[in-house]
């Protein structure tokens, strides 16, 4: 299925947006009822511009993976980011871990978001991740109701060990999945295979507290491997005077707050490094075009 490049041709990897603010993320969630957001002080709408800025300055097209209650709450802000040539994708509605929800209640969760986002932007919405990546062993069925409800991609498994979400042994690369009502094309976080390690290099708190050295040396492996990397970042990381909340253990307000002050800078170094396109246009480029969104968003290599 993948697709030889030309020589002149740069391989793109998939920058991703997990867009949802600082009090949704599930480490929080045992503290904060989902009944209370309303009562927080909202800080996407600014954090996202300013990642878009940034994508702006270093000409990178992205996909955006949008909470259903952001959008909902915030319908300019996806119209703004679709607006400046990004792909709209699924985060979920309620950010909702999938393997705590039962079949319908998930299936009710992604029809809801799909159904805000498309309604807000006239795209289809045909990619999906799962909040926490947490489509693990015992949630595998979640891909078979993408499928049934029109998903061609899914970017949830995450091939590492984690406490919360992983699947060790799972294919690190682009891939099909098969389910009992179709295919889907999985397009899983980047990871650096160190020896019997897998190290997760894709993003998120993972690239706040790595070192430079190490995400680079990941990365440049894949570039050799002739692999396309998946980078993930939330809008809540380049937003260092975020409110600091005490509503979980120490590991958790560790892995959130780490280094948040550096990110916006190790950020745009890490920009300059490698050229990153949209989930859809690097499927396109990968042969995977066939699962790619349908849109008006044109390949650049960034």
């Amino acid at each position: 299925m993948r697709q030889v490049l030309k020589s002149n041709e740069p391989q793109l990897n998939a920058f991703t947006v997990d867009v949802e603010d600082y009090f949704h993320v599930s480490a929080f969630e045992r503290g904060i009822d989902r009944s209370e957001w309303d009562a927080f002080e909202c800080r996407v709408e600014d954090s996202t511009l300013r990642l878009i800025d940034l994508l702006a300055e270093h000409g990178v097209q992205a996909t955006f993976f949008v909470l259903g209650w952001v959008a909902r709450k915030f319908p300019g802000l996806v119209r703004r980011v679709a607006e400046s040539g990004h792909e709209i994708a699924s985060h979920g509605f309620w950010h909702r871990l999938v393997y705590n929800q039962t079949r319908e209640e998930f299936r009710a969760d992604i029809c809801q978001s799909r159904d805000e986002l498309q309604a807000i932007t006239g795209q289809s919405v045909t990619a999906y991740r799962a909040p926490s990546f947490s489509v693990i062993e015992r949630s595998m069925w979640a891909l078979e109701i993408l499928v049934e409800e029109g998903f061609r991609v899914d970017s949830s498994i995450f091939p590492v060990r984690h406490d919360r979400y992983g699947v060790a042994d799972a294919k690190y690369e682009i891939h099909l999945r098969e389910t009992p009502v179709g295919l889907i094309c999985e397009f899983p976080p980047s990871i650096y295979r160190l020896s019997r390690l897998n190290v997760p290099i894709a993003g998120g708190g993972y690239f706040r507290l790595f070192p430079m050295g190490l995400v680079r040396r990941g990365w440049n492996r894949l570039a050799k491997q002739g692999l396309p990397g998946m980078f993930y970042i939330h809008p809540w990381e380049v937003d260092p005077d975020q409110p600091r909340l005490r509503v979980a253990g120490r590991l958790a307000r560790f892995r959130h707050y780490v280094n948040l002050r550096h990110t916006e800078d190790k950020l745009s170094r890490f920009l300059s490094c490698y050229s990153f396109n949209t989930l859809s246009n690097v499927l396109r480029q990968s042969g995977f075009a066939a699962f790619a969104a349908p849109s008006e968003i044109n390949a650049a290599s960034g």
